[in-house]
């Protein structure tokens, strides 16, 4: 179990809805979907409502600071079927292509840990959800005025050091500043950082909740996005 697992979700039973593409610019084809994540029909370009809604405040925060750019969403709800798949796929290229029925009990816990690293554990317990599939977490990156991803240092979803944050604070002033720059308009906006992860933020569920406490230990934050697939159906 992850420390931010621990928070309590009181759900609020706020709906999804749909991410606007003509305010943002969406990854398509989806990146998961292309690797066989099995959605199932399931639309992955959604957020809890006051979720969506600070996005589109962080994305007039970056049009005024720059304008033309655009917040470029790379993720957003995510099955926990989808969570699951990319967990184990992580943890089969870390194990040489194998899965855990055909690893030793020695060496599994190098490779799950490794996956660990930027896959949160794929739980279904509704206690303990992957942050994406509450809808109040999203990886993201940022496009320039011709439709570019400035330049970040590393790829989303890239399992190592460099995916840290600062990584960059003192090698590449130009990965820096545009990771800076990200994390300024989206904080702006009431989200929360992986601490290991430039492109990942949430608002609402129990990491951020975490991260809030972790800012403030006399914060009481607790989590009101709980699984999104619970949700009553409209």
């Amino acid at each position: 179990m992850k420390p931010y697992q621990t928070i309590p979700i009181t759900e609020c039973g706020e709906p999804l809805a749909p991410i606007p593409s003509d305010l943002v610019a969406l990854t398509e084809p989806h990146p998961y979907a292309v690797l066989g994540a099995p959605y199932g029909g399931a639309n992955p370009w959604r957020l809890r409502q006051s979720v969506l809604a600070a996005l589109l405040a962080a994305q007039t925060a970056l049009a005024t600071r720059q304008p033309g750019w655009k917040l470029r969403i790379f993720d957003a709800l995510r099955p926990t079927a989808v969570q699951e798949f990319m967990f184990w796929r992580e943890y089969r290229l870390a194990s040489g292509g194998r899965g855990p029925e055909d690893v030793p009990e020695a060496e599994h816990e190098r490779f799950y840990n490794s996956a660990l690293r930027v896959w949160a554990p794929p739980s279904r317990d509704a206690a303990t959800p992957p942050p994406h599939s509450t809808g109040a977490a999203l990886d993201l990156t940022i496009i320039d005025g011709n439709g570019q991803e400035i330049w970040m240092g590393s790829p989303i979803d890239e399992n190592s050091d460099r995916s840290n944050p600062d990584y960059f604070a003192t090698t590449d002033p130009e990965a820096h500043t545009n990771r800076q720059l990200l994390l300024a308009v989206m904080a702006g906006a009431g989200f929360r950082r992986h601490p290991a992860e430039w492109w990942h933020f949430s608002l609402g569920d129990q990491f951020w909740a975490w991260l809030t406490r972790q800012a403030d230990p006399a914060s009481t934050a607790i989590a009101r996005y709980g699984r999104a697939d619970l949700l009553p159906v409209p």
